[in-house]
C-alpha cells in the first residue's frame, strides 16, 4: 500500500511518449505533467487522510483512499483528452496518500520500539523495491498491449491490496482515542508549523530536495530515451539509480547514530550541491550532453545524496511539534510536496534536449535546500 504512490508514478513513464500522442499533446514537455498531477493530489490528500484515520478509524480511512484512487484510475483508464487524463492523476494522487499515509499510524497502533522498527524496515524494503521494477513492468505491458493496459493494471493491483487488507487487517485504532475532524485543528497545525522556525526551515529544505527528484521523474524517460537512446533499456538504468537512493536508506541508519541527522543533512546537501555543480560545467563544455557512462555515474552519487537527505529531513521538521505530531505530519508532508512540484514541474518543463537544466537544478535546489537548513538552525520563530 505504501508503494502505490511509486507504482503509479514510475509504471506510467515509459508510456508517456504514446500517451502525448494519442492525446494529441503538442508540447512534448507537457507528458511530464501526468507525473505532476499525480504528486499534486497527492500532496492534497495527505492533509485529508492524516486527521481523518484519527476521526474514523484506519480501515475507513485506507479504505476511502484506494475507492478514490481506483475512480482516478478508470478515469485516466478511459480518457479521450489530456486534460482528463490529468484530472484522473490528481484523483489517482489523492486516493493513494490514504494507503501511504495511514499505512504508518496503522504501523504505530500496532507496535512500538524494535518491533515498530523491524516491521517498518521490512515496508520500506518493498517501497525500496518498486521504483526500480516499476519502469520494466510498464515496459513489458507497452510491448504487448496498448498504453491503457497500464492502468488497468494499476487499477487490478490496487483492487487485490484493497480485498487483501479489508479482508486481514482488522482496526486498530480504539474508539477511545478517536478525535473529531475538525479543520480547524488542521489551520492551528499549519500556523504551528509556519511559526517555528525548525519545522518551517527543514519542511522547505525536504521540500528542495523532493522538487531535484521530481524534476528527474518528470524528464527521465525525455533524458535517457532521447539523449540518449536508450530506448527499452529505459528501466534499466532508471531501476539502477533508483537503487542507489534504496542503499542511502540503509547507510543512513547506521550512520545517522554516529554523525547525527544535522550533520549528515549538510553534509549530503554541500556534496549534492558541489557534484551537480561540476558536472554541469563538464556537460556545458561538452555541449549539454556528456556521456551516459558520466551521467549514471554522477546521478548515482547525486540519488545517494537525496537519499540521505529524505532519511533525515522529515524527522527534522517533526521534532518540534510534540503533541502536534500526527497532524503536524500532514501540514509537513503537504507543504513540502506543494514546494516540491512546483519548482520541481519548473525543472521538468524548462528540458531542452540536453541535460543541463536537470543537472543545474539540482545544484541550485542542493544550495536552496543547504540555506533553509542554516536559517533553521538559527532557532526562535
Amino acid at each position: 500500500m505504501v508503494s502505490l504512490t511509486a507504482l503509479s508514478i514510475d509504471a506510467i513513464l515509459p508510456a508517456l511518449p504514446d500517451i502525448a500522442r494519442d492525446l494529441a499533446v503538442t508540447d512534448g514537455n507537457d507528458r511530464q505533467l501526468v507525473v505532476m498531477a499525480l504528486i499534486l493530489g497527492l500532496g492534497a490528500g495527505q492533509l485529508v487522510y492524516g486527521p481523518l484515520s484519527d476521526s474514523i478509524g484506519r480501515r475507513p480511512a485506507i479504505l476511502s483512499g484506494f475507492a478514490l484512487f481506483l475512480a482516478g484510475c478508470l478515469l485516466s483508464l478511459f480518457a479521450t483528452s489530456f486534460q482528463w487524463m490529468l484530472a484522473g492523476r490528481v484523483l489517482q494522487g489523492m486516493g493513494a496518500a490514504g494507503p501511504r499515509i495511514v499505512t504508518v499510524a496503522l504501523v504505530r497502533d500496532q507496535y512500538e520500539g524494535r518491533a515498530m522498527a523491524r516491521v517498518m524496515s521490512i515496508v520500506m524494503a518493498v517501497f525500496i523495491m518498486v521504483p526500480a521494477l516499476a519502469p520494466a513492468l510498464g515496459q513489458g505491458i507497452l510491448m504487448l498491449a496498448h498504453w491503457r493496459a497500464v492502468f488497468g493494471c494499476m487499477f487490478a493491483f490496487a483492487v487485490v491490496a484493497c480485498l487483501w487488507f479489508a479482508l486481514r487487517q482488522p482496526e486498530t485504532l480504539d474508539p477511545r482515542n478517536r478525535s473529531p475532524f475538525a479543520l480547524r485543528q488542521v489551520l492551528r497545525a499549519a500556523r504551528e508549523v509556519c511559526a517555528i522556525r525548525a519545522t518551517l526551515g527543514y519542511t522547505l529544505a525536504a521540500g528542495f530536495a523532493f522538487a531535484a527528484l521530481l524534476g528527474y521523474l518528470g524528464s527521465a524517460q525525455q533524458v535517457f530515451q532521447e539523449v540518449y537512446g536508450a530506448g527499452a533499456r529505459f528501466p534499466l538504468y532508471f531501476g539502477v539509480l533508483a537503487l542507489a537512493i534504496g542503499g542511502a536508506s540503509l547507510t543512513n541508519a547506521r550512520l545517522v547514530m554516529r554523525m547525527g541527522m544535522r550533520r549528515l543533512c549538510r553534509a549530503a546537501a554541500a556534496s549534492l550541491a558541489a557534484l551537480a555543480g561540476a558536472f554541469w560545467l563538464a556537460a556545458f563544455a561538452q555541449g549539454g550532453v556528456p556521456p551516459l557512462w558520466a551521467f549514471m555515474a554522477c546521478f548515482m552519487a547525486a540519488f545517494f545524496c537525496i537519499g540521505v537527505l529524505f532519511g533525515n529531513l522529515n524527522a527534522l521538521a517533526m521534532e518540534p511539534l510534540g503533541r502536534q505530531a500526527g497532524v503536524g505530519a500532514a501540514v509537513v508532508g503537504t507543504l513540502s510536496t506543494l514546494v516540491s512540484v512546483l519548482i520541481g514541474g519548473l525543472i521538468g518543463l524548462a528540458y531542452d534536449g540536453t541535460v543541463l537544466p536537470l543537472v543545474g537544478g539540482f545544484a541550485v535546489l542542493a544550495l536552496a535546500a543547504l540555506a533553509a537548513m542554516r536559517w533553521a538552525d538559527g532557532g526562535g520563530r
